[in-house]
């Protein structure tokens, strides 16, 4: 086949891996057909670099920094959507955004766990529903929805919607006591049909764009109304808030060190994605493995009542406390890391450690302009990289939170949040949320009954356009504790 066509059907491979969620295979097809770790294309005469090698990553993450960033080509697909925001830009653009974001996300910012309680409640009024409320006032029989089916993925992303939009602009879009919610319905095309333009290359130009447009013109205008309000705002009102006071968000403190329209709405849409939905598709995942393994959920619900009892709400040092808790979401983590595929462009002639050689193990020379791509999900289902499996350490591709007990992961070999200068900035405030909320589920419920067997045979559906989501949702039942 001539490298041109063979070019456009990996591209068409890639597009196609994608609409039928089937990244994970795509990336394993690259790895086997040579026989390695880290793997080279060329796709319309430019070459590409494919790894999911722990040393490889640690280059390009960290001890390779300035080597490698998202470039202009990524900056120039993705900024219909992202802008100039962190996660599109490097080099004094990226640090800026990242000074910027990253004091409203200190300890003090995020053991303030006020903002998810009311969110909870409304949560477990869904739950009983079966799915989202028809209104903030509707009435809901607690005690019929007791192992009502539902899909608890769905309500999670209605739930993280909710309290980032609270915690973000001050208020939440309601999202849970809404079914069609516009907002959060153009949140997910635009997340749609930007994965189908980054995944097409050099081909993009061809992937329809109409709802895309749609899609950011919700989001913007409903952004635009509390940018407006906080501008409204005068530079000495905003340095007189403080976080104790009565409706102080991000917004305000982003306001406080700038006013620019353009830095505060890309910032927001940032800080939206990954507050909204890393942190949703992590729960969802919970919940579809805690479904199949009752008992992790009996020891998770032992640990939650002996720390923190039945009832109350728990502490950020509660949360940190608990190991158990801790162990399912690492290991949560570990199966379906939020961003499961990654690229970085080589910024200039560079090498990568690893790769080259007869055995793999000799640098490889890797040109400026070359993309790298990276895959944590690959990386972190490599059965090679895990101790041998035995009574006391369960097969790496099955879930078991005990295996935290008496293994820790080497450097670089389990990186979630990413790692380096680059490492997420929210990644407390998200694992908060999530501790929080499986806590106060596990105080209310003793039982998670699985209802995916007989939608995915036990073979979930990796979908991965930003984040690694469950394509058929989580639909289980949930039964309330009676003691």
């Amino acid at each position: 086949m001539p490298s041109r066509a063979r070019s456009i059907g990996l591209i068409a491979k890639t597009i196609r891996s994608t609409m039928k969620d089937q990244n994970l295979q795509f990336w394993r097809f690259i790895f086997d057909s040579t026989n390695s770790w880290t793997a080279e294309s060329r796709i319309i005469g430019r070459r590409v670099v494919f790894t999911a090698d722990p040393e490889n990553i640690k280059a390009i993450l960290a001890t390779q920094f300035g080597d490698y960033g998202k470039g202009e080509p990524f900056h120039r697909e993705w900024k219909g959507f992202l802008g100039d925001s962190i996660f599109a830009t490097d080099g004094e653009m990226w640090h800026n955004s990242r000074q910027l974001i990253r004091p409203q996300f200190v300890k003090d910012r995020v053991s303030d766990l006020d903002v998810f309680e009311t969110h909870m409640q409304v949560l477990f009024r869904a739950i009983a529903n079966g799915g989202a409320l028809n209104g903030e006032h509707q009435y809901v029989d607690m005690a019929a929805g007791n192992g009502r089916p539902v899909d608890i993925s769905d309500l999670f992303f209605r739930f993280t919607l909710d309290s980032a939009t609270d915690f973000l602009l001050g208020k939440n879009v309601g999202s849970l006591s809404t079914p069609v919610q516009e907002f959060a319905e153009a949140f997910a095309e635009v997340q749609r049909v930007q994965n189908l333009i980054s995944r097409a290359g050099p081909l993009s130009a061809w992937v329809p764009r109409n709802t895309f447009r749609h899609g950011m013109g919700v989001i913007t205008n409903f952004i635009n109304q509390y940018i407006d309000r906080a501008l409204r705002l005068s530079p000495e009102e905003l340095g007189s808030k403080s976080k104790g006071d009565a409706g102080y968000t991000f917004l305000h403190a982003l306001a406080g060190f700038t006013r620019e329209r353009k830095v505060l709405h890309d910032q927001l849409i940032a800080v939206l994605l990954a507050g909204r939905d890393t942190t949703a598709s992590t729960l969802s995942w919970t919940l579809y493995e805690l479904a199949r393994h009752p008992e992790a959920v009996a020891k998770l619900r032992a640990e939650i009542l002996a720390v923190v009892g039945p009832d109350s709400a728990p502490t950020y040092e509660n949360l940190k406390s608990m190991k158990y808790l801790q162990n399912v979401m690492n290991e949560t983590l570990r199966l379906y890391p939020s961003v499961p595929f990654n690229v970085r462009l080589a910024l200039k002639d560079t090498t990568l450690p690893r790769g080259g050689g007869p055995d793999g193990s000799q640098p490889v020379a890797v040109p400026k302009d070359t993309p790298v791509g990276y895959s944590t999900l690959v990386m972190q289902r490599r059965a090679d990289l895990y101790p041998r499996t035995s009574e006391k350490f369960a097969d790496p591709a099955v879930f078991s939170p005990d295996r935290w007990f008496n293994w820790q992961p080497k450097p670089w070999q389990y990186i979630p949040f990413n790692g380096g200068p680059r490492i997420c900035v929210g990644q407390q405030f998200a694992l908060t949320e999530m501790g929080y909320v499986l806590t106060r589920l596990f105080q209310r419920f003793d039982r998670v009954e699985n209802y995916m067997d007989e939608i995915d045979g036990g073979n979930p559906t990796l979908k991965a356009e930003i984040v690694l989501q469950p394509g058929d949702g989580v639909r289980v039942a949930l039964w309330e504790a009676t003691r």
